[in-house]
């Protein structure tokens, strides 16, 4: 039983996102916080559902996800921690 699958609700927009949906979902974070994630989408005026938006927000959209590179500190941490751990 449970919830069913969140986007097979009819009229759900599915696929890459535009850019004018990432600026409304991140004109609307900025303003209201996200709370529930569920409630999000209609609330903001996007036709897509929550798990959607969460997933965009988390990975690509957070203002505090770092991009690029490593930097060489970082790069000698993995390599020390590997050299300890190992390839679990």
């Amino acid at each position: 039983m449970g919830r069913s699958p969140c986007c097979d609700e009819n009229g759900l927009k599915k696929g890459p996102w535009t850019p004018e949906e990432d600026q409304i979902l991140v004109d609307y974070i900025d303003k209201h916080g996200h709370g529930s994630w569920r409630a999000l989408p209609k609330l903001a005026g996007l036709n897509r559902c929550g798990k959607s938006c969460r997933l965009r927000w988390t990975n690509y959209l957070r203002p505090d996800i770092k991009r690029g590179k490593f930097s060489e500190e970082e790069e000698q941490t993995i390599l020390h921690l590997h050299s300890i751990l190992g390839n679990k």
